[in-house]
């Protein structure tokens, strides 16, 4: 919301960032800092205006649109639905939701069914817990700022301390599980893919039902994953 409104009303002052985003003085001014620290967000002293920053350019360029993103992808997550028999799908982050750009199907009776272009509250799936810890603190308090987390099942995480701490366990460990969070009956292993830059373009998960879900399957997994991921982060120059 804050990158659009500057796309379209150009340098804006503090005054009309907050009047138009509808947040607290507060909330603006640590979400613009933070923006302003990484580049995507630059500030004028003499006219005490913010505008686009350079940085945002930047990842356009590297990031070359989600066509290109999914060009490259879909090979990758056929050769690992062929060596895990289970569905792949790569999503993105939009807001507090993570939308999907690409899925492979599994070859199984029983499987997780979802469509490209379905978006789903990222706090319930393991591969939008993969994009949400990739967020900056800041902008991560900003964006669940007055949010109810909605609860699909009894084990979605809907405390926002505890959402808090599962992001942090994810980007120590590496990746996201999702444990029936949004669905009974099915799990998954996900995580963020980067470009040479470091910045996070999007996720990649392998979901299991439950009924083929154990230790082993889910280590085999995430192995998988993980090389898979590795390869299309060569092909974007990472």
């Amino acid at each position: 919301m804050l990158l659009e409104h500057l796309a379209r009303a150009g340098p804006s002052t503090f005054g009309a960032i907050t009047k138009e985003l509808g947040f607290p003085g507060s909330s603006t001014h640590q979400l613009l800092q933070t923006m302003v620290g990484r580049g995507f967000i630059e500030f004028d002293p003499l006219t005490r205006t913010f505008r686009l920053g350079l940085r945002l350019w930047e990842v356009a360029q590297a990031y070359s649109g989600s066509e290109d993103l999914v060009a490259l992808a879909q090979p990758l997550m056929d050769e690992l639905v062929r060596e895990t028999t289970e569905t792949v799908q790569l999503a993105r982050l939009d807001g507090l939701d993570n939308v999907y750009l690409a899925i492979s199907e599994s070859p199984h009776p029983m499987k997780l069914v979802s469509s490209v272009g379905a978006r789903l509250p990222a706090h319930t799936t393991g591969v939008g817990k993969a994009l949400l810890a990739q967020v900056a603190p800041d902008t991560l308090n900003t964006l669940l700022h007055g949010v109810q987390l909605r609860a699909f099942t009894p084990r979605t995480i809907t405390d926002h301390e505890a959402l808090r701490r599962e992001l942090k366990r994810i980007r120590a460990n590496g990746y996201a599980e999702d444990r029936e969070e949004y669905l009974v009956g099915c799990r998954c292993v996900a995580m963020p893919i980067r470009n040479r830059s470091g910045v996070t373009l999007a996720a990649m998960s392998v979901s299991i039902p439950t009924p083929r879900f154990n230790r082993t399957v889910a280590a085999n997994a995430r192995d998988a994953l993980a090389k898979t991921v590795k390869k299309l982060e060569r092909r974007l120059g990472a």
